[in-house]
């Protein structure tokens, strides 16, 4: 079996080295990102939701850009929310503002109970250029 090809952003090693993962995988012409999370430089949650949401976003174009992708890249995304009710409107400002305009790519949203201490993750499978 092949070795994977994975895709590490600078910065945000604590994290990785904390979980043990790879932030991305590539495959052919496609890149799995993991999660991503609002951790700061140290692997910490930002407590506020809102700039929670944007540094996940800021993480996920990090990744992206280690691969030599960006938002205009993704064709899928997931995201998850430990309170869908009360968070989705901070989310959807944030997300509105990071994919501009239409056409947007499809999202699945998932209300879950438990994300290590942080109140949002977003996932995405974008094609490399």
């Amino acid at each position: 079996m092949a070795k994977r090809d994975v895709v590490f952003p600078a910065g945000r090693q604590a994290l990785y080295d904390i979980d043990r993962y790879s932030p991305a995988a590539r495959s052919g012409d496609l890149l799995f990102v993991s999660g991503q999370v609002g951790a700061r430089e140290d692997g910490s949650p930002e407590p506020d939701f809102a700039k929670q949401v944007q540094l996940a976003f800021d993480n996920l174009k990090a990744v992206l850009a280690a691969a030599g992708a960006t938002l205009d890249d993704v064709v899928d995304v997931t995201t998850f929310h430990t309170d869908p009710q009360t968070q989705w409107d901070a989310f959807n400002a944030v997300r509105l503002k990071e994919f501009g305009a239409p056409p947007y790519p499809p999202i699945t949203a998932i209300g879950v109970n438990w994300l290590a201490g942080f109140d949002f993750e977003i996932k995405a499978i974008a094609r490399l250029p």
